[in-house]
C-alpha cells in the first residue's frame, strides 16, 4: 500500500497511477477536494482500493489525523511518497525576499515532508519491532537542490533540505528495513509549472537545453515509483534519482 501526498495531479498522480496499475492500494492526500475526487476515480479504475483525503501537510494535526485515517481504512503503509509541494511563486531578487515568502515555501516543501515522513517512520519502525520489517520513503525534490536556483533560493533550500533529510533517514532507518530515496525532477508539465512551460519565450530558452526536447510528464515518474516500491530495489537506499530528460547535463 502506498501513500502519495500531492497525489491528485502531476508527478504525484503519475506515480500513484503506475503503482495502482501494478496492483497497489493507494492513498492520496491533497488540499483540493475536486482534484482529489477526479484522481480517485482515475485510480479506482485500476481495480485496487483508493483513499483520497484533504490534508495540508504543513499542519501537524492534519498529517497525524490523515495518517491515522489512512491506517484505519487501508490497514498499513508500505511506501510513503512525500510529494506535496509549492513553487517559489513570482521569483524576485534574494535581497527583496520576505520572511513570509520564505516560510510559505519551507513550511509546505520541507516541514510538510518532515511531518509526513515522521508519521510513516513511526509506523514502519513499530511494525519492524513487531517482526514485520520493511518500508519505503521517497521524497520529491528538484534539480534546484543541486543547481544554483537564482531568485529561487527559498525553493532550492527546501529541496536541498529534502535530499539531506532523505539521506539521513536512509542511514537511521536501515536497521528497520526501511529504504529512503529522493527524486529530482527537471522541468515537468504540471499545474505548478504551467505559467512557465506555457510561456513561448520561456520554452524557447529552456527546451533547447533539454536533450529529449520535451517537457516531462507525470507519467514519466511511474517507473521509478514502481521500482522503489518493489523488491527490485531491496538494496537501494540513500540515492537521488535525477529525472530531467538530460537537462542537468548541459
Amino acid at each position: 500500500m502506498a501513500l502519495v501526498t500531492g497525489g491528485n495531479g502531476g508527478i504525484g498522480l503519475g506515480m500513484a497511477q503506475a503503482m495502482a496499475e501494478a496492483g497497489a492500494d493507494i492513498a492520496i492526500w491533497g488540499t483540493n477536494a475536486a482534484k482529489n475526487a477526479t484522481a480517485r476515480a482515475q485510480l479506482e479504475a485500476c481495480g485496487g482500493r483508493v483513499l483520497a483525503l484533504e490534508c495540508n501537510v504543513a499542519e501537524e494535526a492534519e498529517v497525524e489525523a490523515g495518517f491515522a485515517e489512512t491506517l484505519r481504512v487501508l490497514g498499513r503503509v508500505d511506501g510513503c511518497f512525500a510529494n506535496a509541494g509549492v513553487s517559489g511563486g513570482r521569483s524576485g531578487p534574494f535581497v527583496d525576499r520576505t520572511v513570509e515568502d520564505w516560510d510559505r515555501v519551507l513550511d509546505i516543501n520541507l516541514r510538510g515532508a518532515f511531518l509526513t515522513f515522521r508519521a510513516a517512520a513511526r509506523h514502519m519502525k513499530a511494525r519492524a519491532e513487531a517482526g514485520d520489517k520493511g518500508g519505503v520513503l521517497v521524497g520529491t525534490a528538484s534539480l534546484a537542490a543541486i543547481e544554483g536556483a537564482a531568485r529561487n533560493e527559498h525553493y532550492g533550500a527546501s529541496k536541498g533540505g529534502m535530499t539531506a533529510m532523505v539521506r539521513a533517514l536512509a542511514v537511521e532507518l536501515a536497521r528497520y528495513g526501511v529504504r529512503s530515496n529522493s527524486i529530482l525532477p527537471g522541468w515537468i508539465e504540471t499545474d505548478m509549472t504551467a505559467r512557465a512551460t506555457n510561456d513561448p519565450e520561456f520554452a524557447g530558452n529552456v527546451l533547447p537545453r533539454v536533450p529529449m526536447r520535451r517537457w516531462g510528464t507525470g507519467a514519466d515518474f511511474g517507473g521509478i515509483a514502481v521500482y522503489l516500491m518493489s523488491g527490485a530495489s531491496a538494496f537501494h537506499t540513500g540515492d537521488t534519482f535525477v529525472i530531467d530528460g538530460g537537462y542537468a547535463l548541459y
